[in-house]
């Protein structure tokens, strides 16, 4: 397991000033935490900070926007990325979801004060409260149209509204338990949704109705992910044909990150078991890097990276921290992590 290099979460107030400083750690596991320090001494003449680290550490590379520190006693260096902007008045509370409309224009985000919100991406400006689930709202989404949201909640509902107007379209009802993750079908005529209640379910946005449970595991389901499966791979046949109302669905495998520290590929369309790997925890999250290679994400911090045609063993195993791990986007060639340190 490689050592984690961390500096404080507002290095970037905290060197915004002369002799501001920022606190460093370098963790090892097993191993004794090393602590230091970053000061800003002041500005080069392309203004540019100076910035010197405590003893054990380096800078090594400096812009307006990043710095580069190695611990050379652990051989491990981490680049810090200042943020462009920052938007602090949206939520009171903690952000617990959010999502980025396909033309950039538009965020939705929930929150731990209770609100789900839709506001400017380029300026934070609230744009739209959307109200009308009972409990905590814990994830949303927007459709590919960037013009409508989804949303699931506590209280074991799933909604649609209008990014426009902030009305509610459709509400679904079914699962007997929290819904925690949501998944689009393609341009979105029909969606999928995972709950506390074990199950995953497939929905019709137009006539509003479900149109039947994908998985039922026995174990709460934390996050879902649909992607269209390597053409290699058996998804398996349909017990019986699949409704008008499926559009979508054929090719299609459905990722289930689930409680009990199982990973589970099932067929859209055919609703059979194409693989089940068993991690060292339970999953949070997955995703998929393309039509081959999937990521997972569990609750001691480990990160799996898997062959959907193998998943005998892993093709590799990433552990920064003992954090869980919350979420996984693909960003270009990687990966983006989200951790609960």
């Amino acid at each position: 397991m490689a050592a984690t290099l961390r500096i404080q979460s507002d290095w970037s107030r905290a060197l915004s000033r002369d002799e501001g400083e920022a606190w460093l750690s370098c963790r090892s596991p097993g191993k004794p935490t090393l602590y230091g320090s970053v000061t800003r001494r002041g500005l080069s003449s392309d203004g540019v900070p100076d910035i010197a680290a405590s003893e054990g550490f380096v800078v090594k590379e400096v812009t307006k926007k990043s710095i580069l520190i190695s611990c050379p006693h652990e051989n491990v260096s981490t680049k810090f990325l200042a943020p462009y902007t920052s938007f602090s008045r949206i939520h009171q509370k903690s952000v617990t979801c959010l999502d980025i409309s396909s033309g950039g224009g538009l965020g939705v985000s929930t929150s731990t004060d209770g609100t789900m919100k839709i506001w400017q991406a380029a300026n934070g400006e609230i744009r739209r409260l959307l109200e009308g689930h009972v409990y905590d709202v814990n994830c949303c989404r927007f459709f590919p149209s960037g013009l409508v949201v989804l949303s699931g909640g506590m209280d074991a509902q799933l909604k649609i509204w209008s990014a426009e107007d902030a009305s509610c379209v459709v509400t679904f009802k079914g699962h007997k338990g929290g819904i925690l993750d949501t998944a689009i079908v393609d341009r979105g005529r029909n969606v999928v949704s995972c709950s506390r209640d074990g199950s995953a379910r497939l929905w019709d946005c137009g006539k509003s109705a479900c149109l039947g449970i994908i998985a039922d595991c026995g174990s709460p389901v934390n996050g879902i992910a649909v992607g269209t499966a390597d053409s290699s791979l058996n998804l398996g046949t349909p017990e019986k044909p699949p409704s008008e109302r499926e559009v979508g669905t054929e090719g299609k495998i459905l990722l289930l990150a689930r409680e009990d520290k199982k990973l589970q590929g099932v067929g859209l369309q055919s609703r059979q078991p194409v693989f089940l790997f068993i991690g060292s925890d339970a999953f949070n999250c997955c995703t998929f890097l393309s039509s081959t290679y999937i990521l997972a994400g569990t609750q001691d911090g480990n990160i799996y990276q898997l062959d959907v045609r193998n998943t005998n063993a892993p093709i590799q195993v990433i552990h920064r921290s003992g954090a869980p791990v919350l979420s996984l986007l693909p960003y270009r060639d990687g990966f983006i992590a989200s951790q609960g340190n």
